[in-house]
C-alpha cells in the first residue's frame, strides 16, 4: 500500500515547476523557483487533516474511510499507521501545549495527551449528539473552534450513517471552563474548513453547501464572538473549497478541486479574497498545513496521496 522507497517521489522534475502557477504577480514572492511538488506517500482512500509535529519531525494525517491516522517520518521518509481505529478522524491540529486535537466523524472532538491517552472534549451540545466534527483550529487563548456538519453521518464512507440531532454549526470550546458555545449558526449552512487570520481578528469559514460554495469571513469580537459575516470568495460550480491554512502574510492556501482537473490542487487567495496562485495536483486536494523546521513547507492531503512543496513564506501560528 505504501511506497517502498524512503525518498520522496518527485511529481514534477522541470524547474521552475509548471504545477506552481502565477495568477497575480504578488504570488511570485511566495514561490521558490528551484522547489518542486513532491509526492511523499500514497495509497489512501481519502486523505485529510494534515498536521506537522516539529519536535518529532513528522506529519500526521487522517485516512477517514479506513478510520486511521497515518504518520510520515521527515527523516526517513517512511510511512506508518499511527492510530487505528481513529473513530473516523478528520481534521487535526495542535494546541499551544503541543497536543494533538482532532475533529472525529465518530461524533466527537478529542485531545491526545502526552502519554497517548485520548480525552473527549465534546460529543454533545445541550444533550444532543454532534453530527460529525470536520475541521478544527486552536486560538492563542487555547480556545478550540471547530465545524460540525453531516458528512460523517450521511453514509458509511466517511463515518457511519446516523441521525442528525443538531444543526450544522461552528462551535467554540472555552479553554478555562471547557464549556462549548455556538460560534455561528445559520450564516454558513454547511461549514467545513476554518482558520484564523494571523492577528486572530478574523475567522474564515468554508461554506460547502452545494450551489452556495464560498469562503466567509467573520470579525472576532472580544476573542470569543463572531460578527459582521461577509462572503470573501464566491466559488463557481466547478470549484469545491475544503480545508485551508493561512500564512504569516494573511494569504489563504485552500484545498481545491473536484470539478475539473483544471481546479484540482491548492488555490491561494490574498486577504482581500483575490486569487493569486495555484498549485496543480493530479488529485483533488482536501486540506493543507505548513510544516518543516522553518514552517515553510506546504503539506497537501490530496485524495489518495500526500504532497509537499517548499514555499517562500511561513504558516501562521495555530494551524
Amino acid at each position: 500500500m505504501y511506497p517502498t522507497a524512503t525518498a520522496p517521489l518527485v511529481l514534477n522534475e522541470r524547474l521552475p515547476d509548471p504545477a506552481v502557477k502565477i495568477i497575480d504577480k504578488s504570488f511570485e514572492k511566495c514561490r521558490v523557483l528551484t522547489a518542486s511538488v513532491e509526492r511523499l506517500s500514497q495509497g489512501y482512500s481519502w486523505a485529510e487533516g494534515p498536521v506537522y509535529f516539529g519536535d518529532a519531525r513528522c506529519l500526521l494525517w487522517s485516512d477517514i474511510p479506513n478510520s486511521r491516522i497515518l504518520r510520515w517520518d521527515e527523516v526517513t521518509g517512511a510511512t506508518s499507521v499511527w492510530r487505528q481505529p481513529s473513530n473516523y478522524a478528520n481534521g487535526n491540529t495542535r494546541d499551544r501545549q503541543g497536543r494533538l486535537v482532532t475533529a472525529e466523524h465518530g461524533r466527537r472532538v478529542t485531545r491526545t495527551e502526552y502519554d497517548g491517552r485520548v480525552t473527549v472534549l465534546m460529543e454533545r451540545f445541550e444533550g444532543k449528539r454532534l453530527s460529525s466534527p470536520n475541521d478544527i483550529v486552536v486560538k492563542s487563548d487555547d480556545s478550540i473552534w471547530f465545524t460540525d456538519m453531516t458528512a460523517g453521518i450521511d453514509g458509511n464512507w466517511n463515518g457511519e450513517t446516523g441521525e442528525q440531532e443538531l444543526p450544522q454549526r461552528v462551535y467554540r470550546i472555552d479553554a478555562k471552563t471547557g464549556q462549548p458555545a455556538i460560534a455561528t449558526d445559520g450564516v454558513v449552512k454547511r461549514p467545513n474548513g476554518l482558520a484564523f487570520s494571523p492577528d486572530e481578528k478574523i475567522l474564515y469559514v468554508i461554506e460547502s453547501q452545494p450551489g452556495e460554495r464560498a469562503i466567509y469571513a467573520f470579525d472576532v469580537i472580544d476573542g470569543a464572538k463572531l460578527a459582521n459575516p461577509r462572503m470573501l470568495v464566491k466559488c463557481t460550480k466547478e470549484e469545491t473549497p475544503d480545508g485551508f491554512r493561512v500564512d504569516v502574510n494573511g494569504n489563504l492556501w485552500c484545498g481545491w478541486g473536484m470539478g475539473t482537473a483544471e481546479f484540482d490542487g491548492v488555490r491561494v487567495f490574498n486577504p482581500q479574497g483575490q486569487p493569486i496562485g495555484h498549485i496543480g495536483l493530479p488529485e483533488r486536494c482536501a486540506n493543507v498545513c505548513f510544516g518543516g523546521p522553518k514552517r515553510n513547507r506546504l503539506f497537501m492531503a490530496a485524495s489518495h496521496s500526500i504532497y509537499a512543496l517548499y514555499v517562500n513564506t511561513q504558516g501562521a501560528l495555530g494551524g
